[in-house]
Formats: C-alpha cells, sequence, structure tokens
C-alpha cells in the first residue's frame, strides 16, 4: 500500500512538473473585433510572455476550460519556419514577428530563429 501511494504522489508531480501549459491565466472579456465587426465570447487565456511554447492554443497543449487542443505552431518550429516564405520577416517592438502582404498589412508568423 505504501509503495501504490508513493508510486501515485510521484506520478502526481512529475505530471506538474512536466506541464507545458503557462500557469498564469486571465479571464478576456467578450468584446467585438471592430475590424471585422464580429462578437468574440469571453474566454480565460494564458497570459502574455515572450513565447508561444506554453500558451492553450499551441500544438500538444490543451485548454483545460474547453478541452480544446492547442493547433498553432510552436515558436522555432519547421512548422514556423515555413510561415512567410519567400517574404522579409519583421521583428516588432514587442518580439512579435510579421511580413508586409500585397495589401501593404502586417501577417503575424510564429517566431522564427
Amino acid at each position: 500500500m505504501k509503495k501504490l501511494f508513493f508510486l501515485a504522489l510521484f506520478l502526481c508531480v512529475s505530471f506538474v512538473s512536466f506541464s507545458q501549459t503557462n500557469s498564469q491565466v486571465k479571464y478576456q472579456q467578450d468584446y467585438y473585433k471592430p475590424s471585422t465587426g464580429s462578437y468574440v465570447e469571453g474566454h480565460y487565456k494564458t497570459k502574455t510572455n515572450n513565447t508561444n511554447v506554453d500558451n492553450y492554443s499551441t500544438t500538444g497543449n490543451v485548454n483545460p476550460y474547453t478541452n480544446a487542443a492547442g493547433s498553432k505552431a510552436i515558436d522555432y518550429s519547421t512548422q514556423a519556419n515555413n510561415y512567410g516564405s519567400d517574404k522579409t520577416i519583421y521583428t516588432g517592438s514587442q518580439g512579435g514577428q510579421y511580413y508586409i502582404n500585397s495589401n501593404g498589412n502586417k501577417t503575424f508568423v510564429p517566431k522564427r530563429n
């Protein structure tokens, strides 16, 4: 029984230690997007930091509030490097990366090396 308890404790600690998502979460109030006029429902999201590796929306992570699997490419991954092919990639003042599309607008892409 004692061994079973320590095994369960080890598994719980391991799960928490290897969790990939950001533990700092905030609630985003619902709002209207002026650019599209669409309504965005309120939702929980990870607080902004320097990477998307620990975001709920990133591949390999799951949003615990909705059980939705992430689908965005991980920063610095092979998949991320394919975005914006043949374009000059710029880095903004807050670290976001983008290229200028054919309409002259910024198109943001996952970070590259």
